[in-house]
This record gives C-alpha cells, sequence and structure tokens, in this order.
C-alpha cells in the first residue's frame, strides 16, 4: 500500500510529507484549496506525463517521492522490476521518485535507481486504481474486465494458456514443414540433375589442391624446358666442359710429383671435377622432375576446370562438393519421406486445436456463469447508490477464430445502460463522472474479494448525491477498505464520517504568495471540518451535533 507521499514545489505545494496507513482514508477541504494537486502529484509517480505547468512558480523544479510497503511483492511488481534488473529485497519498500523541471524535462527512479517513465506506467496498474472523472486506470479500461471475471470465477486459465503455447507451435511446425515440402518438390526435377551431375564428377576432398600443384610443377618445366636442354649439352659430348676438366687433372696428375703448388692444383681440379658432377646429377634429376607429358597436363586443367566451375555453380568450395552432394541426396529422401511426416504433424495439430479448444469452452461457460452471478451482485447495490434505473451487464463475446489466444476465445466487457430502454454501452461511454464513480464503486463491492490494486483512489465519489446515497457510499468505502487501502476525495460528511483517517486539505495566503497545506485531523479537528461540511463557512453548535452523530453512528 501507499505508505508516504512527499512533494516539493508542485503548483502551490511548496514541502508537504504525508504518511498514510491502511483502511479508508478521507481527504475533505474547501473547492479549490488544492485536492487535484495531490492528486497531480501522485499521477507523476505513477508515470503521467510531465507538465512544466505543476512546477512551481519561481522554483527550479518540482519532485513527488511515493513510498508503498507489502507484506509480499505482487508478482506483477516483482516480474516488471526483475526485467528493468532492479533488485528488491524482501521486506523493503517500494520507493518511486520523480523529478521535474520548469523547462518540462523530467526523470523517474526506483528506488534511486534510474528508470523510464514507461516502467512507472506499467507499475502504477498494480500500485494505485484511480477512479475519478476523467480517469481511466483501473476498472473504466476494458483491457482488465476478463482478467476481473476470471478471478471472480475462480478459472484457471493458465491451463487454457498453455494448451494455445501447444497449438501455437504445432501450427507453426506444420507450416514449416508444408512450406518446405512445397520448395522442396518445386525444386525436385533440379535437384535430381544435381545429384546426377555431381555423382558423375566424384569430387573428393583435397582433389584440387593436388591438381593444382601438379599442374603448376608441370608448367614451370614446360616454362624452363629449353635452358634445361641447354644445360645439359654443356655436360654432355667429348668438349663439355666437365670433361675438358677432367682431361687436366690427368695431365696435372703426371707432374704434380714436380712442385707442390702443382700437387695443390691438382686438389683443387678434383674437388671441381666432384663438384660438377654433383652438379650434373642435380641437373639431371630436375629435369626428369620437371617433364611434363603435354596430354596429362591437358586431362589435369580439364578436371580443374570441371571441379571449380560445379563449385561456382552450387556457390560453394570445390572441397564441400562431396558434403553438398550428401545434402542434396538427404533432401531427396526427405522428399520421399515428407508426406509421412506431412500427416504426423496435421495430426498432432489437430489433436492440440481440439485441447485447446475444449479447454477454451470450459472457460468459457465458467465465465458467462460468473458474469451472471457478479450482474446479480452488481444489481443489489445500484439502488442504494442512487442508480435505481441503471442496469449493468458483463458481455462475454466469443470471438473470431483469428483473434483467439493464451486468454481463450472471449472478450469480455462490463456495460451499463443508465435509463430504461436505453441500449448497453461501455462504462466511460454513457456515465457522467458521479455515475461512473458510483457504477465502479458498485463493481468494486461486488469483487471485494478479488483483488485489484494496492491502493484504490475515489475522487469525489459523491458529487451531486447527499443524504441516504452519501451514507451508503460511505459504508461501502468503509466495507472495502477493511481488505486493504483505500483513499476517498469527498465533498461529503457522510463519507467524510467513515474515514479511519481524515486529511484537511487548506489554501492559504501571505501576501502575493499562495500554498496549500494538508494537516491530519485529530477527533476534534473531525468534528470541526465535518460540521464546516455540513453548515458551510459559518459553523452552528447544530452542525457540531450533527457531526457528532454521524463519528458516533460511523
Amino acid at each position: 500500500m501507499l505508505t508516504t507521499l512527499a512533494i516539493r514545489n508542485v503548483v502551490l505545494i511548496e514541502a508537504l510529507d504525508l504518511v498514510f496507513h491502511a483502511g479508508l482514508g478521507v481527504l475533505t477541504g474547501e473547492t479549490g484549496a488544492g485536492k487535484s494537486i495531490l492528486l497531480d502529484s501522485l499521477g507523476l509517480v505513477l508515470g503521467d506525463r510531465a507538465d512544466a505547468g505543476l512546477v512551481r512558480a519561481g522554483t527550479d523544479q518540482a519532485s513527488v517521492t511515493a513510498t508503498f510497503e507489502f507484506d509480499r511483492l505482487p508478482d506483477t511488481i516483482r516480474a516488471a522490476l526483475v526485467e528493468a534488473e532492479i533488485d528488491i529485497e524482501p521486506g523493503e519498500p517500494l520507493i518511486i521518485k520523480r523529478r521535474l523541471r520548469a523547462d518540462g524535462g523530467s526523470r523517474a527512479f526506483i528506488n534511486d535507481q534510474p528508470v523510464g517513465v514507461a516502467l512507472l506506467r506499467d507499475l502504477s496498474r498494480a500500485l494505485v486504481e484511480l477512479h475519478g472523472q476523467h480517469d481511466d486506470r483501473g476498472l473504466v479500461n476494458a483491457r482488465g474486465h476478463r482478467a476481473l471475471v476470471d478471478r471472480y470465477a475462480h478459472a484457471d486459465v493458465s491451463a487454457v494458456a498453455e494448451a494455445w503455447q501447444r497449438w501455437s507451435r504445432a501450427d507453426r511446425l506444420l507450416a514449416e514443414a508444408r512450406a518446405a515440402a512445397t520448395t522442396a518438390r518445386e525444386d525436385e526435377a533440379l535437384m535430381r540433375a544435381f545429384v546426377d551431375e555431381l555423382t558423375a564428377l566424384a569430387a573428393e576432398i583435397g582433389e584440387e589442391a593436388e591438381l593444382a600443384q601438379q599442374r603448376a610443377a608441370m608448367q614451370k618445366g614446360e616454362r624452363l624446358s629449353a635452358d634445361l636442354v641447354a644445360l645439359q649439352s654443356l655436360w654432355e659430348g667429348s668438349d663439355s666442359a666437365l670433361t675438358l676438366l677432367r682431361s687436366a687433372g690427368r695431365r696435372l696428375d703426371r707432374i704434380a710429383g714436380e712442385h707442390p703448388l702443382l700437387a695443390e692444383a691438382l686438389a683443387s681440379i678434383d674437388r671441381a671435377v666432384i663438384e660438377a658432377g654433383e652438379a650434373e646429377d642435380k641437373i639431371a634429376a630436375a629435369i626428369d622432375a620437371l617433364a611434363h607429358d603435354p596430354l596429362l597436363l591437358d586431362r589435369i586443367e580439364t578436371r580443374l576446370f570441371e571441379l571449380r566451375a560445379a563449385a561456382r555453380k552450387h556457390g560453394c568450395a570445390a572441397d564441400a562438393l562431396p558434403a553438398k552432394l550428401a545434402e542434396m541426396r538427404a533432401a531427396l529422401e526427405g522428399i520421399e519421406s515428407g508426406d509421412a511426416r506431412l500427416v504426423t504433424l496435421e495430426r498432432e495439430s489437430h489433436e492440440a486445436g481440439l485441447d485447446y479448444q475444449a479447454k477454451a469452452e470450459t472457460l468459457s461457460v465458467l465465465r458467462a456463469e460468473a458474469a451472471r452471478r457478479l450482474d446479480t451482485a452488481v444489481a443489489q447495490e445500484l439502488a442504494p447508490l442512487k442508480l435505481d434505473s441503471a442496469r449493468f451487464r458483463t458481455a462475454v463475446v466469443r470471438l473470431p477464430e483469428d483473434r483467439w489466444g493464451p486468454q481463450g476465445v472471449d472478450a469480455v466487457e462490463f456495460l451499463i445502460a443508465t435509463n430504461p430502454g436505453a441500449p448497453f454501452a461501455p462504462l466511460g461511454k454513457i456515465a457522467s463522472g458521479g455515475e461512473l464513480s458510483r457504477f465502479i464503486l458498485a463493481l468494486k463491492v461486488a469483487l471485494a474479494e478479488q483483488g485489484g490494486a494496492a491502493t484504490v483512489i475515489f475522487d469525489e465519489i459523491d458529487r451531486g448525491v447527499g443524504g441516504a446515497v452519501a451514507s451508503a457510499i460511505g459504508e461501502r468505502l468503509a466495507r472495502l477498505a477493511a481488505q486493504g487501502q483505500l483513499l476517498a476525495v469527498t465533498h461529503s460528511p457522510q463519507v467524510a464520517a467513515r474515514g479511519a483517517l481524515h486529511y484537511l486539505i487548506a489554501k492559504s495566503s501571505e501576501g502575493t504568495v499562495t500554498r496549500t497545506s494538508v494537516a491530519l485531523l485529530d477527533t476534534a479537528g473531525r468534528q470541526e471540518e465535518i460540521a464546516r461540511m455540513l453548515s458551510g463557512a459559518e459553523i452552528t453548535p447544530e452542525a457540531r451535533a450533527q457531526a457528532d452523530r454521524l463519528l458516533e453512528q460511523a
């Protein structure tokens, strides 16, 4: 529930700190005292649009801080905070702060962590339910009607949601399989031609690299062949360099003993002959290694062209051609066995659909029964609230199949007709501000045990009524407040007397400065304020006596 509200520099409020408790809290004051400022301030922390006009004149910024405390954090709030990566320990209060600058800019914080205003709006549905003349937060918004009726019916919607997920998944798999089968059949003839082509090619992993290496070696041999032949001729024949060198060695060998230098020269020639012989052997080996067969080279180049052309055609590397062939063969096998899989998926989708529809129909029956009970309960509350001629109906309408979903096959909306013979229409489109608030009060009483927002606020629900109707409103507000926290902005002394806490909103002026203040009244203060509400500006002894009687009755 809302435990504190701290307001700084909002319109006429300079600084205000309010403490709230469980039960019914009433806020009273003369017209124009600033009750709407409190609601506007609360609206800021609940994600309402930032309006620079709310910043107090002469100041740079306004701020509002609201503290909410829970015995157990509601699941919807916890889920939103987890998604926003905000961690709140068990028992820790939820503190929402909104700062508004005079230029219209604003910033929001939850427990001192910056957040977007959208998160505040998401949280507001579980934090505060505000019912006023122009507010659509709460029961006026038809988006929440189905969930309220489901809670009233004690219906387990999760079973329907799970069945919907199963059906959706089965439908998706069937659609994907059908699309794949259609595409596969369209490509089947071409795919078979490709399989025949790649089977005939019989590409092997690593084949392209090996052929490229062989071709490079042959092309190099072809380019060097003239030089190699010339070199070979230099080493062969009777006048080759090596022959002449050997002849010189034989001559020198006969006279080498005549002088030491000749012996050294002979040793050098011997070494040269050995080196030259090794060179001759290596040249011969190179000639063999670089020898090329033009026919073989042509076959290698043809094979390389075929491999690379196939790789380009299928958009892959030559080494991936065997895998591509295997993939196509598997696809063809899938086409052949696809009909059986489609039959299985069609059966699973049909069965899942029947299961969903059965569960949704059961839920629809529960909703229809709950709607009748709710209509009766609300009808019993209308007459005491001066809505004798009005009628209330909970419309449970079957949706077209394309709008079915995890919440079932129904749309649910609360409808009213304010006059005999008038057609039913949505709550917010027919009722006036006062009527609408009383309709919502009747609904809240009927739905009292079904929960809702942590704090419920009624803004001038008693407008235009008095006497017994106002007493009936006060009695029902007190009954609702017994289960949580309810705040009521009221002009009715009968409603004010029902409050467990009574806040007086007042406006004062000092020179050119006007301020709004809020005070929590004690017993004597409550008597005086209720007497003022009864008699007007001049409080009479009779008014005080009547105020005492109202407080005693409450």
